[in-house]
């Protein structure tokens, strides 16, 4: 059974929210919230799975409640939701934190969908979606070869092996496992552990994490995508 905690400053949309997870018999909500400080202490009291998460609250809005309960309930996941599909917002909420968005407008089953793949484990946000959040809301990030130049490289990549590298800078590119294992010439499963590796070593929960960082880091840039 995966546990949800909604968190929406309007109560219509919570009810709505409701009924459609609570149709689904491997879905349960836990509880709601009106703003991020409530939040907080529903995801202290009750542990959810994933947090249903509205950016635009009073209060403590829903980016820095994200932060929050990222840095002290990792068995939390955050899936944002949010209007437009590339918002300013919503890449602060990335960037704080969350496994992904949703917009406002998905159908039932997207929704469903969405929760139950946070729920795994797994980002839920198309590379080319977060690669145009990167481009247009993330300019004073490092190009490629930039990072930290004063400081020599990123202290997060020093861990990463030659090939690590080699992955993260894929990952950062919007490539699938399978199109990695072909451009490195190795099989999917090899693949599949260097991936985990890198997310250990980066401290990264999921891929949106990972490309995040690569940004941060200078080891990706503008004009990489692969669509």
């Amino acid at each position: 059974m995966t546990t949800v905690l909604l968190v929406d400053d309007q109560a219509l949309l919570r009810v709505g929210f409701r009924l459609v997870l609570e149709s689904e018999p491997d879905l349960e909500v836990v509880g709601e919230a009106a703003d991020g400080r409530v939040a907080l202490d529903q995801v202290a009291a009750l542990a959810p799975d994933v947090v249903l998460m509205d950016i635009r609250m009073p209060g403590m809005d829903g980016i820095e409640a994200t932060r929050r309960v990222v840095a002290d309930h990792p068995g939390s996941r955050v899936l944002v939701l949010t209007t437009f599909d590339v918002d300013d917002l919503a890449f602060a909420a990335l960037r704080a934190g969350a496994s992904g968005f949703l917009l406002k407008s998905a159908r039932p089953d997207e929704l469903v969908d969405a929760i139950r793949t946070v729920a795994a484990g797994t980002a839920v946000v198309a590379p080319r979606v977060l690669r145009r959040m990167l481009d247009l809301f993330a300019p004073h990030l490092p190009a490629p070869g930039e990072a930290l130049v004063d400081e020599g490289p990123d202290p997060r990549l020093a861990a990463l092996t030659p090939r690590e590298h080699d992955v993260l800078r894929l990952i950062a590119e919007g490539a699938s496992n399978s199109e990695i294992a072909a451009e490195l010439v190795v099989s999917e499963t090899t693949v599949k552990t260097h991936v985990g590796n890198v997310f250990a070593k980066l401290g990264a929960r999921d891929r949106v994490q990972a490309v995040i960082i690569a940004y941060e880091c200078g080891v990706a840039g503008s004009g990489a995508a692969r669509g």
